[in-house]
């Protein structure tokens, strides 16, 4: 069986999405298929630490870089009123389950959900 994990962001804290952006590394490094998916207040965390400025720009550079953002949720992004940014960084945006990003289809994929 395919080891794959799909590491779900959901709170608005930059430190709680800094450990997304290091599990995404480490999972993958460990030969996981790995997908993250930005969704509720996690999506804000996006403009702030896409700022060259910022911190963790270096981690969220090198796992987007790996390709192992899968996506970003329309609904929370437009409530949020970061759906520009989002796009702006090239993030694919996720509205398959209402607007929101649907997590059966990666558990339908075979992918373990962990959510922060």
């Amino acid at each position: 069986m395919d080891k794959r994990v799909a590491l779900c962001a959901f709170r608005g804290e930059i430190m709680c999405f800094v450990h997304v952006l290091l599990n995404a590394l480490d999972f993958a490094q460990r030969g996981y298929e790995t997908a993250v998916v930005v969704e509720g207040a996690a999506v804000q965390v996006i403009p702030q630490i896409a700022a060259p400025d910022h911190a963790m720009h270096g981690l969220y550079r090198q796992v987007k870089t790996a390709g192992l953002i899968h996506g970003v949720c329309r609904a929370c992004s437009v409530q949020f009123g970061v759906l520009d940014a989002v796009e702006k960084e090239g993030l694919k945006v996720l509205a398959d389950m209402k607007g929101h990003a649907s997590l059966a289809r990666y558990v339908d994929q075979g992918f373990q959900i962990i959510t922060f």
